[in-house]
């Protein structure tokens, strides 16, 4: 970059905002409060506190403990990370020494815990006495219901308030009141431009338009209450209201387009759960309705094919989670899905760790080991694999419903189909019944064959000579021999096997290569025969059984030397799958017709039947072709991740210590009893889930309005009443307005679960409309005398950019993974998609692929959540990558050059000034004030760069600066 560029951009955005560079260093008994003693509790208190037990002689509830150490001495050595056990136990860097033992932190929490440390491990807790207890669970459930989160929800009265002309809406009053009682009082009211731009975020998470500022600041002046509400109607009527408030949701579901782990399958249809997110928003779909069909979608009642096809989709929220399908404990596997069911479900909804309990009674909430195995019985009577016992299992998918007449064609496709299948196998059948008649050889059966039984010059797989890894197997069942060889479907291109046979005569040879076909299997195996007369490369698809004796393929026949230098190499390279190999035979030219294998019936009389095999694999060819064309046709129909009820519908037991090969007493199907004395009965032959749709939306359930809030809460002020957003036990946050956060939830249900509704009058309070602010006895704005200062999430950082740049793809919907549709979802190739995606599109960054192993670097930079669990509460951190992805990365200098490029060729910007003001209004929402306009006009007219180049660079300072990536 040009070094007077480089001055520039650093001089600018010091000089137009060094106001606000103090505010960004976050206060250290404020990081520790928010981020570090939530993550000690939840994660590491069970074992490592005083009120609880103490592994390991370590103890994390004050500065003095871990100060001390345990056995191995201090956890944490204050300023280096790399150095403390505590972050060598939490990175599970040593085999030895892995904590949590049973689920390890997440990246966000490890990241939080090292740059604590890093910064030097503050911790205001000096002592144990001083420590805040760890609450312990209640001694019965009935105590527990006296918990607050647990008790029915009140009607409050609205408080009396010394003030009564400040309150605009009923939610002030409560505000007021509490302010009043610790003798503050509210922030002045924000301007109308930082209003503006506070709404549009909020609302649709994109900037407002020049226009949109220019009339709301002119009808603020003369009716500020008015202003607010048609902006507000605007925004909500705006398609864009949909993709923000989705974005927020998406959140909870931990929705990804990938499985994650080392094997990550791409979940190429989750496109359809988010956009019917996003259609869910846009419309007002009422709360109580969509849980509903989140849990049991495929069970409600439906009269339209539009809402059979919204309710199955909805059902997708079961299957999106985080799961290694490659697992061979297939009783494991199911119970961890259950576990991650369950837990995602009770953050989402109740607000409730129910995970915790899998493996004993919660330790700290009235949720018992009971609790959580009849809640696991509903999702065990519950189908999320379509097959248990696959060697990599996969989600179930549903066809999705159409108009009459694509149902009807779609209906002869299938018929045909099965059809040509069924036909199809039936002459597979008769073929290895003739093809037996001709060889007298028991290749009809899957059983392994002596190598004695096979005619012509045979040299099995231990004969040859193996370059890299392969490994012998016997796990197929179809081979000649010991076993046969496969790759591991890894180290493609650096592993051979070499075969050199010693033939007794000179002359032509045919070659047959036996191998275990699967669908797993290579396509293109590539075999190199090296023969008299050259060279040859012949690719062999493993997919596909074997066309002589369902064992051999023909290679070809070729010339070879009695003494020649003859050899056949079978490499990996270029393949994806995997390569397996059994044996190669060598058959002198002519005797094939007799001796497809060592006969144990000499062949008499059987012309007729040769006639007839051949007629039949003519047959099995053309039908196969036609059966892979209607696939094609057959796949074209719309499916989605979806659930469906189990086979057997029946309780589960319990698992002692959560071993799921470790049964223990079945218990029935049922609900939280701390919520629910007595549970609703389940019918027999149905799962449960349509009853526990309705018990978590039931308005007598104290949880779920209350969470569901709480989140609307969050999301527009930047903290819910309970900060604690996915945590309503003992464990997590108290309310700050008990009283308000029981209103609203009244509000909520009488309003039939509307959530404009509840924006609408969150927004139009004079409490979310104050200036922002500091208030030096209540740092954390608990009693939200001021506004929060927020810094916006990664995506609205990228969509502004993209809009200031003039290159937003405004497309709404539909699939964005290059290749997806067309790719096995299970295969390497769908792998390969995720572990080389180019994020290159500009559309909205909620269509962006929502990957597991591979995400866009802004939202690694910027804190984006953790799609592996539920979690309404993103971290927002403060370090210095921030700042060098605006100077150095490629994205921001692309549309820093495109904005500029847009702005010099605009007619609506035809001089400097109006460039200048186009180029705030879009980054910054505002018009430069003088002493900004002086700075950037005197760079505008010193600069001996190009135009372009030099508008570029006042793009790229805007994007970089406190002011763009804030929100006051």
């Amino acid at each position: 970059m040009n070094p007077p560029l480089i001055r520039f951009l650093l001089s600018l955005v010091l000089a137009l905002f060094a106001s606000n560079l103090a505010a960004s260093a976050p206060d250290p008994t404020e990081f520790f409060e928010k981020k570090v003693r939530p993550i000690l509790i939840e994660r590491c208190f069970e074992c490592h506190s005083n009120t609880a037990k103490i592994k390991g002689g370590l103890a994390l509830d004050s500065k003095h403990d871990w100060t001390t150490g345990g056995d191995t001495g201090p956890a944490i050595i204050p300023g280096q990370p790399e150095e403390s056990l505590l972050i060598q136990a939490i990175t599970w860097s040593d085999l030895d020494l892995q904590m949590p033992p049973k689920k390890k932190l997440s990246d966000s929490e490890i990241h939080i815990l090292t740059t604590w440390i890093a910064n030097g491990a503050h911790d205001p807790r000096e002592s144990s006495a001083s420590s805040t207890p760890r609450p312990t669970m209640a001694t019965t459930v009935e105590q527990g219901r006296q918990f607050w989160s647990y008790t029915p929800i009140q009607n409050p009265d609205l408080p009396k308030v010394a003030d009564p002309s400040w309150p605009s809406h009923p939610i002030d009053h409560f505000i007021l009141a509490k302010l009043e009682q610790n003798h503050l009082t509210p922030a002045p009211d924000a301007a109308p431009e930082v209003l503006v731009r506070r709404l549009a975020y909020n609302l649709i998470g994109l900037p407002p338009t020049p226009t949109q500022i220019d009339q709301f600041t002119k009808h603020a002046s003369t009716d500020r209450p008015a202003a607010i509400l048609a902006l507000i109607d605007e925004l909500m009527a705006s398609p864009h209201f949909g993709e923000k408030w989705a974005r927020h949701w998406l959140d909870i579901p931990r929705f990804a387009e990938s499985s994650g782990g080392g094997r990550t399958l791409l979940f190429k249809d989750a496109w359809r759960y988010r956009d019917y997110i996003i259609h869910a928003f846009n419309h007002d779909r009422p709360l109580d309705q969509l849980i509903r069909e989140h849990i049991a979608g495929d069970l409600l009642p439906a009269t339209t094919p539009d809402d059979r096809t919204r309710n199955l989709i909805a059902t997708g929220f079961l299957a999106l989670g985080p799961t290694i399908y490659e697992e061979q404990d297939k009783q494991q596997l199911r119970f961890d899905i259950i576990d991650e069911q369950l837990d995602t479900l009770g953050k989402a909804f109740l607000g409730q760790t129910i995970s915790c309990a899998r493996c004993h009674d919660h330790k700290f909430d009235p949720i018992t080991h009971a609790d959580y195995y009849a809640l696991a019985g509903i999702f065990a009577s519950t189908r999320t694999l379509a097959d248990y016992k696959a060697n990599v299992a996969t989600w179930v998918t549903t066809p999705l419903p159409l108009a009459p007449d694509q149902e009807k064609h779609h209906h002869d496709l299938e018929t045909r189909y099965t059809t040509l299948e069924k036909t199809l196998k039936q002459n597979k059948n008769q073929l290895a019944k003739l093809k037996d008649q001709t060889t007298g050889l028991a290749f009809k059966t899957n059983q392994p064959i002596p190598l004695k039984e096979v005619p012509g010059i045979v040299l099995d797989d231990s004969q040859a000579q193996a370059n890299g890894d392969w490994k012998h197997s016997r796990y197929s069942s179809h081979y000649f021999g010991e076993g046969y060889l496969h790759d591991q479907n890894t180290g493609k291109g650096s592993k051979t096997l070499t075969f050199t046979p010693k033939l007794p005569a000179s002359g032509r040879y045919e070659i047959r290569l036996a191998y275990t076909p699967q669908h797993d299997r290579a396509k293109n195996v590539p075999i190199h025969i090296f023969h008299a007369l050259g060279d040859q490369t012949i690719h062999v698809d493993q997919t596909q059984t074997p066309d002589i004796e369902n064992r051999f393929v023909s290679l070809g026949t070729f010339t070879f030397e009695k003494d020649g230098d003859a050899y056949l190499i079978i490499s990996n390279e270029g393949t994806e799958g995997f390569v397996t190999v059994d044996l190669l035979q060598f058959l002198p030219e002519g005797s094939s017709d007799q001796l497809a294998a060592k006969p144990t019936d000499k062949q008499k009389g059987k012309s007729q039947v040769n006639i007839a095999l051949r007629d039949l694999q003519k047959q099995i060819k053309e039908q196969e072709s036609a059966l892979k064309e209607l696939k094609a046709t057959r796949s074209l129909r719309p499916v989605a991740m979806t659930v469906r009820e189990e086979d057997t519908i029946a309780p589960t037991q319990i698992r002692i210590r959560g071993d799921v090969h470790q049964p223990g007493p079945t218990v029935p199907r049922g609900f939280l009893s701390v919520v629910t004395p007595q549970n609703p009965p389940i019918p027999d032959h149905q799962s449960g889930r349509l009853e526990l749709a309705e018990w978590l939306t039931n308005p007598q359930n104290p949880l779920t309005a209350r969470v569901l809030v709480n989140r609307i809460w969050h999301a527009l002020f930047g903290a819910g009443l309970v900060r604690t957003t996915d945590n309503f036990g003992t464990t997590g946050d108290a309310p700050s307005h008990p009283e308000l956060l029981d209103y609203l939830a009244q509000q909520l249900v009488q309003n039939q679960w509307s959530t404009k509704t509840l924006i609408r009058q969150i927004l139009t309070t004079r409490t979310w409309q104050l200036a922002h602010g500091t208030q030096p006895s209540d740092p954390d704005n608990r009693l939200l005398s001021h506004a929060h200062r927020r810094r916006l999430d990664a995506e609205p950082i990228r969509d502004t950019i993209l809009i200031a740049a003039n290159t937003l793809d405004p497309k709404i919907g539909g699939t964005n993974i290059e290749g997806a549709s067309e790719t096995d979802a299970a295969s390497e190739s769908a792998s390969n998609i995720e572990y080389h995606y180019q994020f290159n599109d500009t559309r909205r960054s909620i269509y962006t692929p929502a990957f597991r192993n591979n995400r866009l670097e802004i939202f690694e930079i910027f804190d984006f959540g953790d799609i592996n669990t539920a979690q309404g509460q993103r971290q927002t951190s403060t370090v210095a990558p921030q700042a060098l992805y605006f100077l150095n990365n490629p994205f921001v200098l692309q549309q820093s050059q495109q904005a500029a490029q847009h702005a010099l060729t605009n007619p609506s910007t035809p001089t400097d000034e109006k460039r200048l003001d186009h180029a705030f209004l879009t980054t910054l929402s505002r018009l430069p004030t003088a002493t900004e306009r002086d700075h950037c006009q005197h760079f505008l007219d010193s600069s001996t760069l190009p135009d372009e180049q030099t508008w570029a660079a006042l793009y790229q300072s805007l994007f970089g600066s406190l002011d763009f990536r804030y929100l006051d």
